[in-house]
């Protein structure tokens, strides 16, 4: 548009009477030319801005829209954080809540002032399930100070039950996670003392390696790897043990 103007104009200039004397032929193209040199690279240069205004509110478009991404994915984590808060909270209720109602509790007469104990009911599978579950469910839930007392609580209440060496195994766990590596190797030994073919036992022996390196027993802990690859070779423990024994020669 702004060169179309600049042209007209010039056309009129053109236009006017000879006599007028303004401008020779060869002057009028040379001025007709070099105007048309400054509109163009004024066009040029408006459109260059332009250009990059446009780019300028794309890139702030995308940052915004990045903002609003991360503050969604900020208040997802903040309300995760917050559930994960109340069924840790739960769970130790609901545990203490059971176990208290199997603790035995002396109970005065209205008459005579003689207390009668209630007895622990150990033998309620249902009770003693719910029990281990909630103390699974707190080392899962990553409260592993409350999931060892859960187990202690446990394994105290319930003796006898199949669940003993789970228990026992969980609370070593929980004992390591917490850095009581002195604790939790006894937990994962006397356990192997107890119940010397369970299921997970080239795991606790791997585990019982881990104390040892972490007290700084280090030849204890090569012995220990060593008899984890001779008494279960195909297990996956011992391959994890395989690879230590060669890093430490």
């Amino acid at each position: 548009m702004l060169k179309q103007r600049v042209l007209l104009l010039l056309a009129l200039c053109c236009a006017a009477p000879a006599q007028a004397g303004l401008f020779s032929d060869d002057d009028a193209r040379k001025q007709i030319q070099q105007l048309e040199e400054r509109v163009l690279k004024l066009e040029a240069a408006t459109e260059q801005q332009t250009k990059s205004l446009l780019d300028l509110l794309g890139q702030i478009e995308a940052l915004n829209g990045e903002i609003r991404k991360l503050r969604g994915q900020n208040e997802e984590l903040a309300h995760g954080l917050q559930d994960a808060e109340k069924r840790e909270k739960d769970f130790y209720v609901d545990l203490d809540t059971r176990l208290r109602r199997f603790e035995p509790t002396d109970n005065a007469a209205q008459t005579g002032g003689d207390t009668a104990a209630v007895p622990v009911d150990s033998d309620d599978p249902t009770a003693e399930n719910r029990a281990f579950e909630a103390a699974y469910g707190l080392f899962k839930g990553g409260s592993h100070e409350n999931a060892v007392m859960a187990f202690q609580e446990f394994l105290k209440k319930y003796p006898g039950s199949v669940h003993v060496p789970n228990a026992d195994y969980w609370l070593g766990n929980a004992q390591f996670a917490l850095k009581d590596y002195k604790n939790a190797l006894a937990t994962y030994q006397g356990l192997l003392k107890a119940f010397p073919g369970m299921p997970k036992a080239a795991e606790v022996l791997f585990n019982v390696a881990g104390c040892q390196q972490e007290l700084k027993q280090g030849a204890a802990a090569q012995k220990t790897l060593k008899q984890l690859v001779a008494k279960y070779p195909d297990s996956e423990a011992a391959g994890k043990a395989k690879k230590l024994i060669t890093t430490a020669k």
